[in-house]
């Protein structure tokens, strides 16, 4: 069987999933594998359509293709992302059509699903057949019973596609609207005072429905916004994924180019982001995901901490849970608060409403400080940080550990004095058998007495 690996780490060969992928050819001799280094030589295939043509030949004669790749900002690199939106622009997507598809990718699981849910809707798309997906931590293949886990994902997927297995499909088609937004009159605008607002998009979108809907918010919110486009920064490329800023948050591309200079004097520095976008294969662009990737020279330390956010987004972004999931987690383990987000697929005197109510809301939260507390998509991926860096990652991101311990960031439950002590009277007490019946008839009551008080007293 002929099997396609489109291999998405940015540095090639040394891609910590390759091992992975490698490991499969060398227990599954009877396969033919074929490796494509896409993140890394992105600028190329983009640019040489004869490159580009011979992938995607290589991939219309292929079995089975595997599409392995780290996870950056939960989701694939941009460069990966970019190599997807190619496909589409070069409508060349229906010769992956029937092909089956496996996924692949290395982490330390902070929102896997997320790129894992992308990854399976893009094949999908495609009209590919979906195959499985494997998601092991990143340093899984040492382990014997992680080996054996990795054997048994192979034996699967190439026994459905040697068996024409039929595949289920996760994720509907997304059906798009071409409504025009025309806005109507804006009235009165509201007092932004000395706050600073950044709306920042990735391209210009002149006459199209989303450069009217920020028009209508930098209009609303007094006309002192500052309003920037990515492709107005000087950005060289993509995240490497070197780590090398884990030491001391010093970037591989520092003094090579302007990004870093342009998150810390415009992003870190803005009171509210507006984030303005267009769906593109169900995320943002891969500009977008470029800047979010960039955005990594800060390593797992929170940088929007105490900002307020709001997305404006153009398309179908209501068809696309997994992508409200992805933006909510990022706000929330940046320690910001998201206010909404308002997208285009309604009528325009609804887009109206919701722009206007925006622009007030974020003012408002901002006057206040106004913080919402995290869901477990901020408080779960905190402690995926927490935990690693205070183990294993440790010496590589030195900077981070730095931050959390003058940060309070390991707060470890065994740390926490008081519970021990409590639990331990209490598990003790709880030994009789005629006290456990009685504690096991108080605990409702006990339980909310602490809130009871603070309502009538504070």
């Amino acid at each position: 069987m002929n099997i396609t690996v489109l291999n998405g780490s940015p540095k090639g060969d040394m891609s910590v999933t390759l091992q992975y992928v490698r490991f499969l050819e060398k227990k599954f001799r009877q396969h033919s594998f074929s490796y494509i280094n896409i993140s890394q030589r992105i600028r190329k295939i983009e640019q040489d359509t004869l490159l580009f043509n011979e992938i995607i030949s290589q991939i219309e004669n292929s079995n089975l293709v595997i599409w392995a790749v780290p996870l950056y900002v939960c989701l694939v690199p941009s460069q990966y992302k970019r190599f997807i939106e190619l496909i589409g622009e070069r409508n060349v997507s229906e010769k992956f059509e029937g092909k089956y598809a496996a996924v692949m990718t290395t982490s330390i699981h902070f929102y896997d699903n997320t790129a894992h849910n992308y990854m399976r809707s893009i094949c999908e798309d495609y009209g590919m057949r979906y195959a499985g997906g494997f998601s092991p931590d990143m340093y899984d293949i040492m382990k014997e019973e992680n080996r054996e886990a990795l054997l048994n994902f192979g034996e699967n997927i190439f026994s459905a596609a040697e068996k024409n297995v039929t595949a289920s499909r996760a994720f509907l088609s997304l059906v798009s609207s071409n409504d025009q937004y025309f806005p109507g009159p804006a009235g009165e605008s509201l007092d932004s005072g000395d706050k600073k607002i950044l709306i920042l998009s990735d391209r210009s979108y002149e006459n199209e429905n989303l450069g009217r809907m920020i028009e209508r918010l930098d209009a609303k919110t007094g006309g002192t916004a500052k309003v920037m486009s990515l492709l107005d920064v000087d950005i060289r490329g993509g995240c490497m994924g070197c780590c090398e800023c884990g030491l001391d948050y010093r970037c591989v591309y520092t003094g090579k180019d302007g990004y870093i200079d342009f998150f810390n004097s415009e992003i870190a520095e803005a009171d509210i982001l507006i984030f303005a976008g267009e769906i593109r294969d169900r995320y943002l662009s891969s500009k977008w995901k470029e800047m979010f990737d960039r955005a990594f020279f800060n390593t797992h330390t929170p940088r929007l901490q105490g900002k307020q956010m709001a997305f404006l987004i153009s398309g179908p972004f209501g068809q696309i849970a997994n992508l409200r999931e992805i933006l909510q987690a990022y706000s929330e383990w940046q320690e910001a608060n998201l206010v909404d987000f308002v997208t285009d697929e309604f009528p325009s005197e609804h887009i109206d409403q919701l722009i206007d109510s925006l622009a007030g809301r974020v003012l408002d939260c901002s006057d206040k400080g106004y913080i919402q507390p995290p869901t477990f998509l901020g408080v779960g991926g905190k402690k995926v940080f927490r935990d690693d860096i205070w183990g294993r990652l440790r010496f590589v991101f030195q900077a981070d550990h730095k931050f959390y311990g003058e940060n309070e960031f390991y707060d470890f439950p065994q740390d926490d004095d008081k519970a021990i002590e409590i639990n331990e009277k209490m598990i003790a007490l709880t030994s009789n058998p005629d006290m456990r019946e009685k504690v096991r008839k108080m605990i409702k009551t006990e339980m909310v007495k602490p809130m009871q008080y603070i309502v009538d007293n504070k």
